[in-house]
């Protein structure tokens, strides 16, 4: 099991946003947004966005701090990576 999370860098609504995925399966990865109360809506087909605030509490939880490239990397590699094109 492995849940991922990378650096806020993504600015929307007044803060800094970052990227919770699993390397596995979604069902692990919404299991443990479920486990450490991470909305359901903030849900985007592959990933989780999560609010800069959140991560240390997600760190605590057993997620892996890793820089963006990385996380992209093992999505792709773990075949849950949804591309750009296919999510209009």
């Amino acid at each position: 099991m492995t849940v991922l999370v990378d650096d806020p860098l993504w600015p929307a609504h007044g803060r800094l946003w970052a990227h919770l995925v699993s390397d596995e399966t979604l069902d692990e990865l919404h299991a443990f947004a479920r486990a450490n109360d991470v909305p359901a809506r903030a849900f985007d087909l592959d990933h989780y966005d999560v609010p800069e605030e959140m991560i240390p509490r997600l760190v605590v939880a057993g997620a892996h701090p890793v820089r963006g490239k990385e996380l992209v990397r093992r999505l792709i590699a773990s075949g849950l990576r949804v591309r750009g094109r296919d999510r209009r």
